[in-house]
């Protein structure tokens, strides 16, 4: 195809981006009738026309990114991961509630909101990529490494946490995955494992014992979820009665385009269960393709990953991958109900407006790595 010659950088992250934003306007389109029906009098072209504006845009926002030199993004990581914190903090005080929890800020005048958490969990990557790049010598002990690293981490996830238990997880997660990636001894690690597992087990200890008294109000809610999905009661928890429904009846071949019956059940059918929905309507074998492709999607990092000579790229490309496909498992796993729901989009396909936004961002960021590598080899085979 002719556009390919336009777009630099690895050709397979950008089919799989084109394939799954066409399969996300076909879904999204279906699975909004309810929304439509009780905002918008029915019509579900608005959220057809505002979502198809959103992933375009998106697109050109991945387009610019990745024509950008990645070794710009080392700098904006230290000012951005400064000003994050500040915007997780206000966020805690004054932002927009989203059921129980302050995750959103307004942006006035435009009338649109953003989880500040996005903001910072893209920062973080970049910044512990770069303090990786340039510190690594001088973190030969765990305190140097809970200086450098392990306090960025924790505040970040510390202030995301109350409001978003599972962005929070993941994020740490991301976080300790790049430590291990960029060189950190492994018995320092092995600390901060356990220094992690006595974190959680006394946040459990918490929610079990006295939820109500946790900050943002979150504590019963996650108490409820951690029971029913401990007990296998899924008849407890609405939406994951209607996911497995959906599942069910979907079959191997689906039910077809647009014959979804789950969509008028589920509240989140648009977002946190599309893969519910996708699965009703075109199959468990298109379900199926979406998992591979989010594997395709790791697998081109890990190579960018080997073929970068430089160690910055190569850590954010891999950091910033991994947590995007990592979501992605974590919401087809909680549509399945292997996992307790978390609230976690899947990525390039749930319906969002900043959240889609953002990660066209770390893609485009991706493939700025990936054209970069591109070059430099180039650069060799002419210099023979």
């Amino acid at each position: 195809m002719k556009l390919f010659n336009y777009l630099k950088g690895d050709k397979v992250i950008w089919a799989i981006m084109f394939f799954l934003s066409l399969l996300s306007i076909l879904v999204v389109y279906s699975a909004v009738v309810t929304l439509a029906h009780k905002f918008k009098q029915g019509n579900s072209e608005y959220y057809l026309f505002k979502h198809f504006f959103i992933i375009a845009l998106g697109f050109g926002i991945a387009y610019v990114f990745h024509k950008i030199k990645y070794t710009v993004f080392s700098k904006v990581a230290q000012i951005g991961f400064v000003l994050s914190i500040p915007l997780l903090v206000y966020t805690l005080l004054k932002g927009v509630s989203a059921g129980e929890a302050s995750r959103w800020l307004e942006i006035p005048g435009l009338g649109l909101t953003f989880q500040s958490s996005d903001i910072a969990k893209l920062m973080l990557l970049l910044y512990v990529a770069r303090v990786l790049t340039l510190k690594i010598d001088e973190m030969q002990d765990l305190k140097s490494v809970a200086k450098y690293l392990l306090v960025p981490i924790g505040v970040v996830c510390a202030l995301i946490l109350p409001a978003n238990f599972s962005t929070a997880a993941l994020l740490f997660f991301n976080g300790y995955l790049l430590m291990f990636l960029g060189g950190i001894r492994l018995k320092i690690l092995l600390k901060i494992m356990g220094m992690g597992v006595l974190m959680i087990g006394l946040l459990f200890t918490w929610i079990w014992l006295a939820p109500d008294t946790i900050p943002g109000g979150r504590g019963p809610t996650w108490k409820s979820r951690i029971e029913s999905f401990s007990k296998g009661d899924s008849k407890s928890n609405y939406q994951s009665e209607q996911a497995k429904i959906a599942i069910a009846t979907g079959g191997i071949i689906g039910k077809g385009p647009g014959n979804s019956t789950q969509r008028a059940f589920l509240p989140q059918a648009s977002s946190d269960f599309i893969y519910a929905i996708i699965i009703e309507e075109y199959g468990f074998l298109i379900g199926a393709l979406i998992l591979f492709l989010y594997m395709i999607l790791l697998y081109r990092g890990i190579r960018i990953l080997r073929d970068n000579e430089k160690p910055f790229g190569g850590l954010v490309v891999i950091g910033l991958t991994f947590s995007l496909v990592f979501q992605a498992l974590v919401n087809m796993a909680v549509a399945v109900n292997l996992f307790p729901v978390t609230g976690q989009p899947l990525p390039l396909i749930s319906m969002g407006g900043t959240s889609i936004w953002f990660t066209m961002i770390a893609l485009g960021i991706i493939l700025s790595v990936s054209r970069g590598v591109k070059e430099q080899g180039e650069e060799k085979l002419e210099a023979i």
